[in-house]
């Protein structure tokens, strides 16, 4: 069906080029930095750096439980070489892994920064498309309901609290953890909190934000215990599978996902300028 062209009082159809118009991409300016930056920084890596200097960098900025043992005192350099070399009998694969628990050994001064910058590096393209889709998707609600400011100190925080979960469980560990799904799952956990909420009765034009549950208000939010019982089956199933089946070369760090979501979930009622619900009570 073809139209005719007319427009109102059957005169021709024409575009108001004065009108507003709808973005091609309708994502927050700050989201559309952040995947750049990721994207960029990826990028970088694969142009302008060797496999061995490729190597070298994540180790450097990339965080590595074993470090932090190291920097704090609960572990030995003895200690973590023989995690590296427990349960392998190639010799090659002995040196490789003696090789590189020593060099992870010899800059522990390094680990409080890897801390943070381990989120802006990602083992391959897939890796970093994928954290980029997620930060679109959760950070985009979550930096339209608290903006830039707080939304930065939860970015933050999910991405420290991330690695601590991962530390924690793997102290020993020299493998490498990078990319940004500890952050990412921040802010899935925040947005957990409002986005399954139903909308507050209008008053006002804009309207009111949706409502903020608590924590514990989740329990009775069956669509909130659905999202968040998938995506807790979704990553134990994927960190246990993973490397036994082929889908990726290194295990996938489990922890450090739980370990943001949960400070997610813990620290946005804090960050929140919505407020307590429980306060909104009637004049």
């Amino acid at each position: 069906m073809r139209g005719t062209g007319l427009g109102p009082k059957f005169g021709p159809m024409s575009h108001d080029a004065s009108g507003p118009r709808e973005p091609a991409i309708n994502l927050p300016g700050l989201i559309l930095a952040a995947i750049v930056i990721l994207m960029a920084i990826h990028a970088g890596r694969e142009w302008l750096l060797d496999p061995k200097a490729d190597l070298e960098f994540l180790f450097d900025a990339g965080f590595v439980p074993a470090r932090w043992s190291l920097l704090f005192g609960f572990a030995s350099v003895e200690e973590i070489v023989r995690e590296a070399t427990n349960g392998v009998t190639d010799a090659d694969s002995v040196a490789a892994g003696t090789a590189l628990a020593e060099y992870v050994a010899a800059s522990p001064g390094a680990g409080l920064l890897t801390a943070v910058s381990y989120a802006l590096l990602h083992g391959s393209w897939m890796h970093v498309v994928l954290n980029c889709v997620w930060l679109a998707a959760f950070g985009t609600p979550v930096l339209r309901r608290c903006g830039a400011a707080r939304f930065l100190i939860l970015a933050l925080l999910a991405t420290i609290g991330a690695v601590l979960a991962h530390w924690l469980l793997n102290a020993l560990s020299w493998q490498v953890v990078i990319g940004a799904s500890g952050t990412v799952s921040g802010f899935m956990g925040a947005a957990a909190l409002f986005v399954f909420e139903r909308p507050a009765p209008a008053r006002s034009w804009p309207p009111d934000p949706p409502r903020r549950s608590s924590v514990l208000g989740l329990l009775r939010n069956r669509s909130a215990l659905l999202f968040l019982g998938t995506w807790f089956g979704i990553n134990l199933l994927v960190g246990f599978l993973s490397q036994p089946l082929g889908l990726a070369e290194g295990g996938i760090a489990w922890q450090a996902h739980i370990g943001g979501l949960l400070t997610g979930l813990l620290a946005f009622p804090y960050l929140d300028p919505v407020g307590d619900p429980r306060d909104d009570r009637p004049a």
